[in-house]
């Protein structure tokens, strides 16, 4: 099955991919490796959130953001080759939530990102990851993630 109709089937659709907010691009390919910037939950929401995971929001919002973030990420990959067809692996994901001091459910946040990519691409979307708290991320955005994908030849 081609990954637009799992999309269709899913009920979701692509944001147009968000502009990077520095001097980099959305996307570097070495060899076989897409490595995609770091990408928040900016495009395909009605309002950019902004605040911190444990105090403007919660758990379950942060799982909401984290999906948002993998549709962005998806977005973005899809302009650099054309197709999501050509991915072959989801190979790694990296979060960064922006949280208080004392909130502890950063996986659980990152698992919005994480569950999405498996629903996508099933077997080949499941992936390693990292997940990191952080005490500010740019434009106070509640979730930040990074990612390596697998490109077929």
């Amino acid at each position: 099955m081609d990954i637009e109709t799992r999309l269709s089937e899913l009920g979701l659709e692509l944001p147009q991919a968000s502009d990077p907010q520095g001097s980099y691009c959305n996307c570097v390919r070495t060899g076989n490796l897409l490595y995609v910037s770091g990408k928040g939950p900016v495009a395909g929401l009605s309002k950019v959130p902004k605040g911190k995971l444990g105090q403007e929001y919660t758990t379950e919002e942060g799982y909401t953001f984290a999906k948002a973030t993998g549709l962005d990420i998806l977005a973005a990959v899809k302009l650099e080759l054309g197709s999501l067809d050509k991915v072959a692996r989801v190979v790694k994901l990296q979060g960064f939530v922006n949280a208080t001091s004392d909130f502890e459910q950063h996986p659980k946040v990152l698992d919005g990102c994480s569950d999405l990519m498996a629903d996508v691409f099933g077997e080949n979307g499941v992936h390693a990851r990292s997940v990191f708290g952080a005490m500010s991320v740019r434009g106070n955005l509640p979730i930040i993630i990074d990612s390596i994908f697998e490109i077929a030849d």
